[in-house]
């Protein structure tokens, strides 16, 4: 993978594109270079600040890649984008952004949001920079403070909540899959089927990392596969519920239900993004051994003209040594 400099991180974002390829080829890029984070980050802004209206949302892309997947190497990506982050959606927002790219916007927000990337009040920041309407009038903001604190939290029955975490898991997962299905320019991998024209081949180093980036996947997470094998019968084998006694002991079985859905929608997720990945790591295996099959096909023709040379020579060689031994004899 090449080295880090300005300029070349400068004419990186200047051949970016909307494409899944570009943006994690490059988020890729910037991630192994995370030592340089400050001068990234500050590069990207100026970046952003020069191009056209119609590439800002895909240097947000480009953010949004590098923040959630550079979460588990450290938070300097993370704290670095949050200094700028208010600013360029301000100049996003000034410089004219329609419909749909507002909407792409509080997509990105929504899922820093739900997996926590931000806190809540950096996220409402983030909201108003894109559109001043979403701020919050402050006699509203007072209001619900002060009811917070003075009002004590209402008690419900527990049939009612548990109904309620029932809704609020359903929901959870609706809001998951619909984000899983959206434009593919959130954190998701793209599709790539089998029959996806040839891209450019990857570096070895960038495809070293994506095949070791798969040993640490969901199927290879024994802990929650192990907390998925001991979940109690009950929860799985319907028969069972003939055998519950009381109201009690049902509302027990319910919460125990409910936490095994949260725990094997959150696994489907994981598994689903880790699919998505290994079709990525295929095209780019796919990619990479059809570009060394070229090399290796215009080495072998360079051997076959060196050996036509080389017989050539020899015959040339023959026909020498063949006259001068004429020429001696006469």
């Amino acid at each position: 993978m090449s080295g880090f400099t300005e300029n070349a991180l400068i004419r990186k974002l200047q051949d970016l594109n909307p494409s899944q390829q570009s943006i994690q080829t490059l988020s890729l890029w910037l991630i192994h270079h995370r030592k340089h984070h400050a001068a990234i980050v500050k590069t990207w802004f100026k970046e952003l600040l020069k191009a056209k209206d119609s590439k800002q949302l895909t240097f947000m892309y480009l953010a949004n890649d590098v923040i959630q997947n550079s979460k588990k190497k450290g938070p300097e990506y993370g704290k670095e984008f949050g200094n700028v982050l208010v600013d360029a959606l301000k100049h996003m927002a000034k410089t004219g952004i329609n419909a749909k790219t507002k909407q792409s916007l509080h997509r990105i927000l929504n899922i820093w949001g739900e997996r926590a990337v931000y806190e809540p009040q950096k996220i409402q920041e983030f909201k108003v920079a894109v559109d001043p309407n979403d701020a919050e009038p402050s006699n509203v903001a007072k209001r619900k403070a002060i009811n917070t604190e003075v009002k004590e939290p209402e008690k419900k029955p527990k049939f009612e909540e548990n109904s309620r975490e029932k809704e609020r898991i359903k929901e959870k997962r609706e809001r998951r899959r619909s984000e899983s299905k959206s434009d593919g320019h959130n954190d998701s991998i793209s599709n790539v089927s089998p029959n996806t024209p040839p891209g450019d081949p990857p570096e070895p180093e960038e495809l070293v990392k994506a095949l070791l980036e798969l040993e640490s996947s969901a199927s290879s997470d024994e802990a929650v596969r192990e907390r998925i094998a001991s979940l109690p019968p009950e929860v799985s084998e319907v028969q069972l519920l003939s055998k519950l006694e009381d109201k009690e002991s049902a509302l027990s079985l319910s919460v125990i239900v409910n936490s095994a859905v949260e725990l094997l929608a959150e696994y489907n997720l994981r598994l689903s993004e880790e699919l998505e990945k290994r079709r990525k790591v295929a095209a780019m295996l796919r990619d990479f051994e059809q570009a060394q099959r070229e090399l290796a096909k215009k080495a072998e023709a360079k051997l076959e003209e060196l050996e036509k040379s080389r017989k050539f020579g020899r015959h040339v060689e023959g026909l020498r040594t063949g006259a001068e031994g004429t020429r001696q004899e006469s």
